[in-house]
């Protein structure tokens, strides 16, 4: 009877299923087995630049950390030993990428105004307003203006509070969860969430 090669592992949906189980995809890939790591590689692919482009919220910056954290799990690979669930690990990984690349962001606005387009081809500056007569109806305005103050907003939290509040509130994670992927407590995650939503009503308290 002729064997099916499994071209790809299953995820969201995929018909393939992995030739071994999670952990022995992980034992094999810590034994420098590169088949076992392009597996769990495929096996988390979309979860985690889901999470990058979560947070980041452009599609370049969110490619450039998938790709980096992927490599830093390469290269940390050694050092899991199974006491946490290796999707908590890698999206501990992960977070911190995208933490530390909002941190260097954070820095370059200091010295100036970040006019990086956005995913829809506008910076926040230029997606905040448009009060042309041609412009669209006043509902499809009022969206955009709050889907734009909405991201300028995001933009003035910490680091770490920004992601504590994607991570629950886009990604749906609970306290706990974000804790051990941040690497904090679950009550700091938890004070980390109320300042973020706290800072974000006052920046839209006017909003309608």
């Amino acid at each position: 009877m002729e064997l099916v090669r499994a071209e790809s592992v299953g995820f969201g949906g995929r018909a393939d299923t992995p030739p071994l189980s999670e952990a022995a995809l992980i034992r094999a890939a810590q034994n420098q087995d590169q088949d076992a790591f392009e597996q769990l590689v495929r096996l988390y692919d979309r979860a985690v630049l889901r999470v990058t482009m979560s947070m980041l919220r452009s599609p370049e910056d969110a490619r450039d950390a998938y790709q980096e954290a992927f490599i830093k799990v390469f290269r940390r690979l050694d050092s899991f030993r199974f006491d946490c669930s290796f999707h908590t690990w890698l999206y501990r990984i992960a977070t911190n990428v995208c933490l530390d690349h909002l941190r260097r962001k954070k820095v370059r606005k200091e010295h100036g105004v970040d006019d990086r387009d956005d995913e829809r081809g506008l910076n926040p500056l230029q997606a905040a307003a448009d009060g042309r007569p041609e412009a669209d109806p006043d509902r499809s305005l009022t969206g955009s203006e709050l889907s734009g103050r909405i991201e300028v907003a995001l933009e003035e939290l910490s680091p770490k509070e920004r992601v504590v509040f994607e991570l629950r509130h886009y990604e749906g994670h609970r306290l706990r969860a974000i804790g051990e992927m941040v690497g904090i407590s679950e009550e700091a995650a938890k004070n980390c969430l109320f300042r973020a939503t706290r800072k974000l009503r006052v920046a839209l308290a006017d909003a309608r």
